[in-house]
């Protein structure tokens, strides 16, 4: 019950303060990172109590701290605190976590090694070897994860879920006391159990363990994120889709800690190979273009048995009870560094996800050894043949890269070098399987060669990583554009063709919606204000007309860096209107402009397939509202390869009693697509009919409607399960 709770609470204060910080992925995984930290010290509080207290003096004072907590209760975001604007809030987000959860969160996170130390004292038949509770606990993380986005979110407000994660906490606090009792009450003759040969053994403890199993732990953690990070965003964007990744690590856990393991260990680690040299060659081959939904199984799968093998090694030299608490900690001192690797030190260094296949090629290092032989030419051999490997694989990558040079497909020819050289790569790593050292050297040479030598790299103008993830600028020689991409998403383009450069391009189309959109409003062109809540390349300036004021509202600092490099992108710099770029999220950033001030508000967040939830509340809309003129329109992109949001919107437009229509732009002719206009759906609402009489003219504008029965969506509440398109597109660029 208590790892349930832990992840009740992990996604749902994450829900609570996404108003504050957009959308971003990185918002969760700098909540993983926090919720790691905890997890560490709580680990340490439940070592250091047990090391330095009795076994009643650390029950009572255990109770006392599940006692403490109720004056947290109920969880909500600490007010008064705002992100800031043109640093990066990762600090900022750190603290506002520590204020608001941090108690609650650090109290249950000792609950595992504690009761599990406590149950080692018992006469229970167990008693001796207490780590399958181990197994329990991940169970409930894994039950606490799938069951929020599946029931508690789609049923229970956040107030709600907030008061019902109160009462549980309360119930499990009186458990847990119970637990103590019940453990003071047999702890005398449960002491047998630690007799002289238990502490003799514990003694024997090496330095070089302790680092194997921080190791062994730091490898999955960063795969977890590394792997998340890398499939919803260099692949596909689907929300929810972290779950997946998180929720096998747990599985791992469950599996390995099991008292009678479902998988042998020892399987694992055959499979291993088989898996890890075809996903190096991927990387190695990263300038081929393939279709990429296919292999997100593939790069789950080999997730899943690199952590079966780093957490089948953790299980398989656990140490005695005496132990059990310093074990643990050693644990949880991987899981954040893996956790603090990625989020806070790859970003500085790489402009990629390349922490990805670095950490296979680590995993790789710690792999149990098939081969005993340690003569002294095998351990010459071990960085010898890797090195070799690594010229040999640099002259096959650049020799490809040659004949193949400026062609999408290979023909005959080179499929079959292609074909060969992936062999050779492939059989020589392979080879190295049965030494750990000489096969992750192996693996690390065709990770390396991969990431030196792509083929792209002539194609990047500029690559920024940053908080709110990987910004790119790319130039497209066949039509001569330069094109942004946020991941897989496309934010932008501009043509270089000075007859076209006013142009704006893609969702933003002269004979798309919102093309018809600028040509019907606003009202008073020569005086308008224009709020624009999504900055891209700043394509939808190219409507802008002299003597109006647009206000662009940005929430990444990159987006605006990026937006105003003349060498990239120069919507804003010939936009005729006077411009102006507000950082900060929409919401708050919004607040602070003049009421009923804006002719047309323009939502432009929801292009990516990360949706900012706080923009599409009845809240948001009201704030809206207040902004916009009486005879203002607001207009909502709302394109989206796996969310449908009209009959959000169309809900949200009755209950408000507002007049709606939507047009889905997606049927394009060959001369729309050659000239990079995209698809596209679009929405727009007003306070009166006649404000909108003009485009209710057009056929293409349809009204908007909303599901019988569907609940609103508020701040307090909202559900993606259930907007979610189950057929799922393939990815579109």
């Amino acid at each position: 019950m208590s790892a349930v709770l832990l992840f009740w609470m992990e996604p749902m204060f994450a829900k609570m303060i996404l108003p504050l910080l957009g959308g971003s992925p990185s918002v969760w995984n700098t909540c993983i990172v926090f919720y790691q930290t905890l997890l560490l010290l709580g680990y340490f509080y439940a070592h250091a109590t047990t090391k330095w207290f009795g076994l009643r003096a650390q029950a009572v004072l255990h109770v006392l701290l599940l006692l403490l907590v109720f004056i947290t209760l109920p969880v909500d975001v600490a007010k008064g605190w705002t992100p800031p604007i043109s640093s990066n809030p990762v600090l900022w987000l750190f603290l506002l976590l520590l204020i608001s959860v941090g108690l609650p969160f650090f109290t249950l996170s000792a609950t595992a090694p504690l009761l599990q130390k406590w149950f080692a004292f018992t006469v229970h038949p167990s008693a001796k070897d207490p780590y399958f509770l181990y197994s329990a606990s991940n169970l409930g993380s894994l039950i606490g994860l799938l069951g929020y986005p599946l029931l508690i979110e789609a049923y229970l407000s956040l107030s709600l879920q907030a008061k019902s994660w109160s009462v549980s906490y309360i119930l499990l606090a009186a458990m847990i006391s119970a637990c103590a009792i019940m453990a003071l009450k047999s702890s005398r003759i449960g002491m047998r159990h630690l007799n002289s040969e238990t502490i003799d053994a514990s003694l024997g403890l090496k330095a070089t363990q302790r680092i194997r199993w921080v190791l062994l732990a730091f490898v999955p953690s960063s795969l977890l994120l590394g792997v998340t990070n890398y499939i919803t965003t260099d692949i596909a964007q689907v929300p929810l889709l972290w779950i997946i990744p998180l929720a096998i690590y747990l599985i791992s856990f469950v599996l390995v800690f099991s008292p009678k393991p479902v998988i042998p260990h020892r399987l694992m680690v055959r499979v291993q190979p088989f898996l890890l040299v075809p996903l190096a060659i991927l990387f190695y081959w990263g300038f081929i273009k393939i279709v990429a939904w296919p292999f997100i199984p593939f790069h789950l799968l080999v997730f899943f048995v690199t952590a079966m093998v780093c957490h089948g090694e953790i299980a398989h030299s656990r140490p005695s009870t005496f132990h059990l608490t310093e074990y643990y900690l050693w644990i949880s001192v991987g899981g954040v560094l893996g956790g603090v690797f990625n989020t806070l030190v790859a970003p500085q260094v790489f402009n990629s996800f390349a922490e990805y296949p670095l950490m296979i090629a680590i995993a790789c290092l710690l792999r149990p050894s098939l081969d005993s032989d340690q003569r002294p030419y095998k351990r010459w051999f071990d960085l010898g043949l890797p090195l070799a490997s690594l010229i040999l694989f640099s002259l096959s990558k650049i020799g490809m890269r040659y004949f193949v040079q400026g062609r999408d497909t290979l023909g005959i020819l080179e499929l079959i070098v292609f074909i060969l050289i992936s062999c050779i790569v492939g059989v020589v790593c392979f080879s190295f399987q049965h030494r750990p050292i000489r096969f992750g050297f192996g693996m690390g040479a065709i990770l390396l060669v991969g990431f030196l030598w792509t083929g792209e790299q002539e194609q990047i103008l500029y690559k920024e990583r940053n908080f709110f993830g990987i910004h790119k600028v790319v130039h497209d020689p066949k039509g001569d554009y330069h094109l942004l991409f946020h991941g897989t998403t496309l934010h932008g383009a501009q043509s270089l063709n000075p007859m076209r450069t006013h142009e704006p391009l893609t969702y933003f189309y002269p004979t798309g919606p919102l093309g018809q959109v600028f040509g019907v409003f606003p009202r008073n062109p020569d005086h308008a204000q224009v709020a624009i809540i999504g900055l891209g390349t700043g394509s939808a300036a190219g409507y802008a007309r002299p003597g109006q004021h647009w206000t662009f509202y940005e929430i990444d600092l990159a987006v605006e860096r990026i937006a105003k490099d003349t060498r990239y992108f120069t919507f804003l710099k010939d936009c005729p209107a006077k411009v102006s770029v507000v950082l900060g999220d929409a919401r708050l950033s919004l607040a602070n402009a003049t009421d009923h001030s804006y002719d047309l508000i323009v939502l432009d967040a929801f292009n990516s397939d990360a949706i900012p939830i706080h923009l599409l509340t009845r809240e948001a809309l009201n704030l809206f509202l207040v902004k916009l003129s009486e005879s203002g329109v607001m207009v909502f992109h709302i394109s989206n390869r796996y969310l449908d949001l009209k009959p959000i919107l169309g809900h949200l437009a009755h209950d408000l009693d507002l007049v709606g229509f939507v047009q889905d732009d997606m049927e394009l002719s060959e001369a729309e697509k050659k000239a990079k206009k995209a698809p596209s759906t679009w929405a727009v609402m007003a306070r009166q009919s006649p404000d909108l009489n003009r485009l209710a003219a057009d056929h293409r504008w349809k009204p908007l409607s909303s599901t019988p029965g569907a609940r609103l969506w508020t701040d307090d509440f909202s559900n993606i399960v259930s907007v979610f398109k189950w057929t799922l597109p393939g990815i579109k660029k």
